[in-house]
């Protein structure tokens, strides 16, 4: 087992989604400076979804023309447009331009849109590539792909963003000489520790990271010892791309085939039934659908209630609890699907309070109790901690079942999420199902 590769796959997998995790964090600095306010979050909902075209794009690529897509070209591709997107951003987030009659952000939009079909796309030509080396070094970058959602939170924590303090305010009742005047609390963003640019030019950074990460994998030595059989990167492309068309070309599904050539479905080595498969499949498009969008998109909603500190906690400690989930499945990988489904269902309990105490928001339970803000941290870590070790546990069975498996198991998440997204836009954005109240004045009874 050698510790550069796990490095270097763990640098692989930071770059996986730490474009638009960087972004979401970065948005309490973002928002004020430019024309669409607090709709931006919606917006960047859309262009995340509507980024799906590249996955889309790879898995039809994969399903008719099989071994036709040089998976290392894409990922060079991907991997660039995403360092460029993120070093633009730095110079254009602020520019604006008319569109219909009102100023627009056209260029920040625009270029996370590029940033979306990246992290996209790279679920299913990232988990893929891993097929090339050794079982082990999956959860290692199942780890970085945790780390890409903390380490932006981090530096995000460090810069100050969404630091809200309650600042006295008065404001005159009347304006007669008896005139009164009360006490108000205002809520105010206190200035950052360094630039919205920086910030930018730090994804870039990390991108540019895990370019030279994707470059060591193909190129280094070492690494070329901890693949499969032995074959090396150069040596054994072609066999490579053979055997990967060959097992693409295979059917997902072929109900025609005897029973007899097969010893349970034709999905993979066929150690799964159909009914197994399909279970797989739901349980992580579910997974995927509640840490991706639902739940975060209700985050505030179901924090903000109990405080500043819960919700920096909340956000921190959930995307600590991602990486330690990949960590902990790294030593105990246990493909048992009775526990994933126990697991899932764990998982879903604690998303069904967080998403109650958002229903209840601005007044959830024990909003003026420490007892409150407690509970809902350590629901928030419950949440993340079991539905990232199902998500793992998923990959490394399908990793088992080939090449073809990963593919799907990259575009089913991507399905879940944007199913999520469907759910969940209409309800926070356009019906309003969810209030946050004012962070220094709201008073519950």
């Amino acid at each position: 087992m050698s510790l550069l590769t796990h490095l270097l796959a763990c640098l692989f997998g930071m770059g996986s989604w730490v474009s638009i995790n960087g972004l979401w964090v970065e948005l309490p600095l973002v928002v004020p400076q430019i024309p669409e306010g607090w709709y931006l979050p919606s917006y960047l909902s859309v262009l995340i979804q509507m980024a799906n075209v590249g996955p889309l794009f790879v898995t039809l690529m994969h399903r008719f023309r099989p071994g036709a897509l040089n998976e290392a070209a894409a990922i060079y591709v991907i991997i660039g447009l995403g360092t460029a997107a993120s070093f633009l951003l730095a110079f254009f987030w602020r520019e604006t331009a008319v569109v219909a009659g009102a100023p627009r952000s056209v260029a920040l939009l625009v270029l996370t849109f590029f940033l979306a079909t990246v992290d996209c796309t790279s679920s299913v030509t990232f988990l893929p590539f891993m097929m090339r080396l050794k079982a082990q070094y999956l959860t290692t970058y199942y780890i970085g792909e945790g780390l890409s959602g903390l380490l932006p939170a981090l530096v995000a924590l460090i810069q100050g963003a969404g630091v809200v303090h309650c600042v006295n305010s008065t404001r005159s009742l009347n304006h007669t000489l008896n005139s009164s005047m009360t006490l108000d609390l205002r809520a105010e963003y206190q200035p950052a520790n360094f630039s919205v640019e920086v910030f930018f030019f730090f994804l870039s950074a990390m991108m540019l990271v895990c370019l030279v990460a994707f470059l060591l994998l193909n190129y280094h030595p070492s690494v070329a010892r901890e693949r499969p059989s032995g074959r090396s990167a150069n040596g054994g492309k072609q066999k490579s791309a053979r055997d990967r068309k060959q097992a693409e070309q295979k059917p997902m599904m072929d109900p025609y085939r005897p029973a007899s050539r097969r010893p349970r479905s034709s999905f993979g080595t066929g150690s799964y039934s159909w009914t197994q498969v399909f279970y797989i499949f739901v349980i992580l498009a579910w997974a995927n659908a509640l840490t991706n969008v639902v739940l975060p998109s209700v985050q505030s909603y179901s924090c903000l209630p109990y405080g500043n500190s819960a919700y920096h906690l909340s956000a921190t400690m959930a995307a600590v609890a991602n990486p330690l989930a990949c960590f902990i499945a790294m030593f105990f990988p246990i493909r048992s699907l009775v526990l994933m489904g126990a697991l899932a269902l764990l998982g879903s309990a604690a998303g069904a309070y967080i998403m109650s105490m958002a229903a209840l928001s601005p007044c959830p339970l024990l909003v003026h109790h420490t007892s409150g803000a407690v509970v809902i941290v350590l629901a928030w870590v419950l949440f993340v901690l079991a539905l990232s070790y199902v998500k793992v546990i998923i990959g490394l069975i399908l990793r088992d079942e080939g090449h073809g498996a990963l593919v799907w198991c990259g575009a089913v998440v991507q399905l879940g999420s944007l199913l999520g997204a469907v759910t969940m836009f209409p309800a926070v954005s356009v019906y309003s199902f969810f209030s946050s109240g004012d962070p220094c004045n709201t008073t519950c009874q």
